[in-house]
């Protein structure tokens, strides 16, 4: 038999009185802001402010290895010099380190994680979903590990595998949790702490209530959600994007050496988002202030306008 899909139960979507919206956007500062980046923003920010809500951006620097020195500030300015302004003060991941363990040691008080010593190899020859092998073979005493995060078959806590969340862009979505996930690293070895928890436990400190992002976020949505319930917290709503990707398939990446944006072109910028974003804005919208563009987008913004999970970007 198999398992009914288990619903989490969401906010309802914002009416006429929007003001408990609140949306961000959290790169990270591994390079430049690019064209990608620049839509996941631009989608954030109007769908925020179309909802008269807040727009917070979050700063996601844990991982000091893959940063790139000068990109935070880099990002900041090109978001103010597209007009993209955000509300209060920016939150830095990398201040965050005594919420992140503090959350870490209630889950560790209920035995929902577990020392893991399973390296990237070992993933690779399990499929590429982790298949809980350290769950029932204990690790030595002393030795260096990660701390992963049981996503079923959890101790006094009955769940279904399944997630199923109403996506506001790509509609429906089903994740099994056992076979599409599989359990989770909040910590890594080397010590720093992980995206899975550290984006959580920041957005339930924000009080985020919608998510709008890249649409490869889209696979690790359930998890989130499932981690969200686990600790008690309501549940935000998510919306992903279509990515912009190349003619190979590849999408636009700080990895893939993405061309930075030019404050230069804010305006042409902006219009080309809304055109990707499937928001059809008028040809002459593009001589305008990024102010004028963007007063447009928020009058005229239609979430259901968008589709796709990838479209074609072209120089």
């Amino acid at each position: 038999m198999s398992a009914i899909p288990h619903t989490p139960t969401s906010p309802p979507l914002p009416g006429s009185d929007c003001s408990g919206y609140i949306g961000r956007f959290a790169p990270s500062p591994t390079g430049p802001l690019h064209f990608g980046s620049l839509v996941s923003a631009l989608a954030s920010y109007l769908d925020a402010k179309a909802n008269n809500g807040q727009w917070l951006v979050r700063m996601e620097d844990l991982d000091p290895p893959r940063e790139q020195p000068g990109a935070a500030r880099s990002i900041l300015q090109s978001l103010e010099d597209h007009g993209l302004h955000w509300d209060g003060d920016v939150l830095y991941q990398s201040q965050r380190h005594q919420a992140y363990q503090e959350c870490l040691d209630r889950l560790l008080e209920k035995n929902w994680i577990y020392p893991c010593t399973c390296s990237r190899q070992d993933l690779a020859r399990m499929g590429g979903i982790y298949n809980g092998h350290c769950r029932t073979h204990p690790i030595s005493p002393g030795q260096a590990c990660s701390l992963r995060l049981k996503l079923y078959d959890l101790p006094d806590h009955p769940s279904s595998d399944l997630i199923r969340f109403e996506d506001l862009i790509q509609g429906i979505q089903i994740q099994n949790l056992r076979t599409q996930a599989g359990d989770q690293i909040l910590k890594r070895r080397d010590g720093l702490f992980a995206y899975p928890l550290a984006v959580v436990v920041d957005d339930i400190a924000q009080g985020i209530t919608h998510i709008i992002r890249g649409s490869d976020l889209l696979e690790v949505t359930g998890r989130q959600l499932f981690l969200f319930e686990l600790l008690g917290a309501p549940l935000p709503r998510f919306g992903h994007v279509p990515l912009a990707v190349h003619a190979n398939g590849q999408k636009l990446s700080k990895q893939n050496h993405a061309k930075a944006i030019e404050a230069g072109d804010a305006s042409k910028n902006l219009w080309r988002g809304l055109a990707f974003l499937g928001q059809n804005p008028p040809v002459d919208l593009a001589a305008l202030s990024t102010t004028e563009i963007l007063a447009w987008a928020v009058q005229h913004w239609q979430r259901h306008a968008i589709s796709g999970l990838s479209h074609l970007y072209t120089d």
